[in-house]
């Protein structure tokens, strides 16, 4: 079916060892593919591309279960590709991640009394170089340890002098394009971190706190507002009312007193006020809020702040000094006592934004900063996905994908940090502003001085596809390389990363995206479908279980959980079974190994073959189809339950055990047999192998004794199908599992011998009689034999002599005892359900419980009747 391009014969089985150890085998193999070249990729090579970008790690990280996840994705796409004849490129390289870099590093400082400001930038700087230097490298050494088949030789870093200047050019393009311009609004600030944050940096959660309603003015100039943040009062510039509301018409345009500040604000009517919320009424702060900033510049409105960055109030008065949540309990005890708290309500639930990274309360603060106007660049990245040029997969996501990239607002690009891309902008001491290019020199002399902000860190890593090739020098890699085949990447990131490579790929690669596909999966769970998490105490370190099970174990599980855009859920005695299944492989293997299967020779001719070869050749070739077809649709648990079925159930289950009887015999069924079985073997590695890389290629290199699985060929599908053989073996397997089933029914030992009589003249099973006693311990049926059992299976009958092997009478009171336990169950549950009254009140679960009980109560009576039945009378 498959060519061998080795000559050499198998190693000896001596090679094999009686049991597989995963840390005696995974680590030596993985540096000799390094040291072999095998994961390198060649811009010069005539063989077609097949790219992918690892979604770089965070440089503080080690690699978590989410991860190992993605990895084992990724890989397995990557080593199939490469064994059906690709240049295959998997990307490594790893995120600069500012803010938590920068948080990390400041923390170590904090342990030693200081702060990055008694350092200062510069020396900041080259203290985080120095972390990255000695702590970087932990999850490259933890990926090795996965199995990631990724170009080591041309990992990158978001922060490295290529991908510096990457940055630097996309920055001048856009803006000279006008597509980065720098403007005072409301951000996100993070008290904590001290910077702004994007949008999608913020996560929102129900928070207890209060709502208290203040009347502002006095008498029938009067009106009342209600806020949860009552600190924010101190910087309140207006009023805003409906314009067709007429309870407050005639205050518009009037001024009323804010209480506590001794300032008069107008009252202003805007249509983006609610007039059946609350009072109708809200309270307007410019600086604090980014509706009220909106409101504010529509009506010329000024904008005070009344906060440092620190949260901390800056407003002259009493409040002076105190933090937000401090003020916010003295503002409403001072409004108190002055009688102009017309209601409170605590506790209070409603949704609060917190930093992403520290869960910091977040603070919406007037702020420049530079921005990306992404209208044109959003509206190109929905363009690719509606007219095809980029596939969503799966395709229900494309809405989500939709939703986010048609409402893109301006992207706040600017952070207030020291550890990331510096802006690259001067100012000059006449208020020049200059965008600074690569190749461009930066303005000097008195007054002038570059912006002190960073770029956030998702500007440089939505470089990525390209920017890892060489961009934007027009590289023998980026003409080869680029747009990468595939991203592999989390629901969760769509919008973080996704959206940002799709708006800088177009507009930097003239148009062309960066990606034909996008295949989003989902996140990793616990066994009962849980968020993992440190806090919740179900958080797993994914080194562990490697360690005690194996890496192929932990990806194998992984893999069986990946249905396209679903999370998965995972717990230790999966990986367990998956562990199992590994040595399932090797002990198979094994067998076959030391009953001479072979991979030497030609395949022989089907008219050579037994049905049982003709079956599972025929099998192996459905299988290899499948999984092509299941690849292709990055359905990884459905290909990862097939392999497993085929290759424990019908390879080494039954294949394997049918042959036995075949092998003992010899001559040249044995031999045709043995060839049946070790190409079957070679292939079954070949299609596990980018799933469960390691026991893989120890079996296949010394059952072939080829170089390395990793550049084999992958197996295709010759076409090969013979139903009657497929039918024949069926019948067969039919005969054996009842037989089985019956001899565990009557308490008879797996090992114990029966004495029978097959009829099996007529059939297509006349050939398996042989096969058929050894598989289920059946003795010829001599001069005494007495059928006391008849079994008429697949057209054949089985007859069995049980006598002097169960008591026959003990075992017909065991039935009737079961029996009528069984119809007093059915009785019971049928009473209940034929109760109308009972039926109307229960709970529907109650109620489905009981059809539960009666189903099983039935199946139970027609088991049990079916064995008194096949049992000799007494």
């Amino acid at each position: 079916m498959t060519e061998n391009a080795q000559q050499q014969p198998p190693a000896p089985n001596t090679e094999l060892p009686t049991q597989y150890a995963p840390a005696d085998v995974e680590g030596p193999l993985y540096e000799r593919w390094v040291e072999r070249g095998y994961f390198e990729a060649d811009e010069k090579s005539d063989k077609p591309p097949y790219t992918i970008v690892i979604p770089p790690p965070n440089v503080t990280g080690s690699l978590h279960l989410g991860h190992a996840f993605e990895h084992t994705l990724i890989d397995a796409l990557t080593r199939r590709k490469r064994m059906q004849g690709y240049e295959t490129l998997w990307q490594p390289g790893m995120d600069h991640a500012g803010i938590a870099t920068q948080n990390v590093v400041e923390r170590e400082l904090g342990k030693e009394g200081k702060s990055r400001h008694d350092l200062g930038r510069e020396a900041f700087v080259e203290r985080v170089w120095q972390w990255k230097a000695e702590s970087g490298g932990q999850i490259s050494g933890q990926m090795r340890r996965l199995g990631d088949g990724v170009a080591w030789s041309r990992e990158r870093f978001t922060m490295d002098e290529g991908l510096s200047q990457a940055v630097q050019t996309i920055f001048k393009r856009l803006y000279d394009d006008e597509l980065i311009y720098r403007a005072e609004r409301i951000i996100n600030w993070c008290p904590r971190c001290l910077t702004a944050i994007s949008d999608i940096e913020v996560e929102y959660q129900d928070d207890e706190g209060e709502l208290v309603s203040i009347r502002y003015g006095e008498g029938d100039d009067s009106i009342v507002v209600a806020t949860t943040r009552a600190e924010t009062m101190l910087g309140d510039t207006a009023v805003a009312v409906h314009p067709e509301d007429e309870r407050y018409a005639h205050l518009v345009g009037r001024e009323i007193e804010l209480p506590l500040t001794g300032r008069r604000i107008p009252v202003v009517a805007d249509a983006h006020v609610d007039p059946e919320f609350g009072t109708g009424a809200v309270k307007v702060t410019p600086a604090h809020d980014p509706n009220d900033f909106e409101i504010g510049q529509r009506h010329n409105l000024p904008a005070v702040a009344v906060m440092d960055e620190h949260a901390v109030i800056t407003a002259h008065g009493p409040f002076q000094g105190l933090d937000r949540l401090e003020a916010r309990s003295a503002i409403v005890a001072a409004l108190r006592a002055e009688g102009r708290i017309v209601a409170e309500k605590r506790p209070y639930v409603h949704s609060v934004g917190h930093c992403s990274r520290c869960k910091t309360t977040i603070e919406p603060r007037l702020s420049m900063q530079w921005w990306v106007k992404v209208g044109p660049l959003a509206k190109a990245a929905g363009d690719a996905v509606r007219d095809g040029r980029v596939k969503i997969h799966p395709q229900e996501m494309e809405k989500r994908y939709f939703d986010w990239v048609d409402n893109l607002h301006d992207w706040c690009i600017s952070r207030q940090l020291w550890w990331g891309h510096r802006i690259p902008v001067w100012y000059g001491p006449n208020g020049e502003v200059v965008c600074v290019g690569p190749d461009d020199e930066a303005p000097t002399g008195e007054g002038w001085h570059q912006d002190t902000d960073v770029l956030d860190t998702w500007f440089s890593s939505g470089l990525w596809p390209f920017s890892t090739l060489g961009w934007p020098e027009q590289t023998e890699s980026l003409a080869k390389f680029y747009p990468n085949s595939v991203l592999v990447t989390g629901y969760d990131i769509l919008f973080f990363w996704v959206a940002r490579m799709m708006m800088f790929g177009l507009y930097a690669m003239d148009g062309t995206p960066p990606f034909h596909t996008i295949a989003l999966h989902g996140m990793v769970r616990d066994q009962f479908g849980k968020k993992m998490s440190k806090s919740f105490g179900n958080a797993v370190n994914p080194l562990d279980w490697m360690d005690k099970y194996g890496s192929d174990a932990l990806r194998f599980t992984l893999a069986r959980g990946a249905n396209p855009g679903v999370d998965v859920p995972i717990g230790e005695d999966w990986v367990q079974g998956s562990r199992n299944f590994a040595n399932k492989i090797w002990n198979a293997t094994r067998f076959a190994l030391m009953n001479g299967a072979t991979v030497e020779g030609e395949l022989p001719d089907a008219a050579r073959m037994s049905a049982t070869d003709r079956w599972i050749l025929s099998r192996l070739n459905s299988v290899v189809a499948e999984v092509d077809a299941l690849y292709e649709d990055f359905q990884f648990a459905k290909l990862s339950d097939a392999l497993f079925h085929f290759a424990w159930d019908e390879v080494f289950d039954w294949y394997v055990e049918l042959s036995k009887t075949t092998f003992q015999a010899g001559g040249e069924p044995a031999e045709v047999s043995k060839r049946v079985l070790g190409e079957v073997l070679d292939v079954t590695l070949k299609l596990l192998h980018p799933v469960v890389p390691f026991v893989t290629e120890t079996l296949w290199t010394t059952l072939t004794g080829g170089e390395s699985v990793v550049i084999a060929e992958w197996p295709k599908d010759s076409g090969f199908r013979d139903k009657a053989a497929e039918q024949e073996i069926e019948s067969l397997q039919s005969v054996i599992t009842e037989v089985r089933r019956f001899r565990a029914d009557q308490g008879l030992q797996p090992g114990q011998r029966v004495p029978a009589r097959l009829t099996l003249d007529g059939t297509a099973l006349a050939p398996h009689e042989a096969a058929i006693r050894q598989l289920l311990r059946l003795q010829p049926e001599g001069e005494n034999f007495t059928a006391t059992a008849t079994l008429p299976v697949a057209g054949a009958e089985v007859a069995l002599d049980l006598s002097g092997t169960i008591d026959v009478a003990a075992e017909r009171k065991r039935l009737a005892k079961d029996l009528a336990a069984a119809q007093k169950e059915r009785q019971q549950a049928e009473a209940k359900l034929g109760n109308e009254a009972f039926l109307a009140k229960a709970p529907d679960q109650v109620v489905e419980k009981i059809r539960t009980r009666l189903t099983k109560a039935e199946a139970d009576i027609a088991r049990i009747e079916s064995q008194l039945a096949k049992l000799p009378l007494a």
